[in-house]
């Protein structure tokens, strides 16, 4: 049980620090991120603050900016969806 849950720390702190690579980029406009959740399926769940919570492009933004770039750094992420 150890085992699992130490591997399971390591993905959320790889998904961690792939979004912190992002963040940058989503204050600039004035928006955020958080990481809620990493579950076993692959599904990173994130919470989208400042900014991107009423912008009409959020869907885009997690799709085309999060979601790719968890994919390419974290290979286990199958899908990113925005709470």
């Amino acid at each position: 049980m150890a085992s699992s849950q130490s591997s399971a720390s390591s993905l959320t702190r790889r998904v961690q620090d792939a979004l912190n690579g992002i963040r940058p980029a989503l204050q600039m406009d004035g928006g955020d991120c958080e990481l809620l959740e990493v579950s076993a399926d692959g599904t990173a769940k994130v919470l989208l603050k400042g900014a991107c919570t009423g912008c009409p492009a959020s869907s885009m933004t997690v799709t085309m900016g999060i979601e790719r770039r968890l994919k390419a750094s974290v290979p286990e992420i199958t899908r990113v969806v925005a709470v």
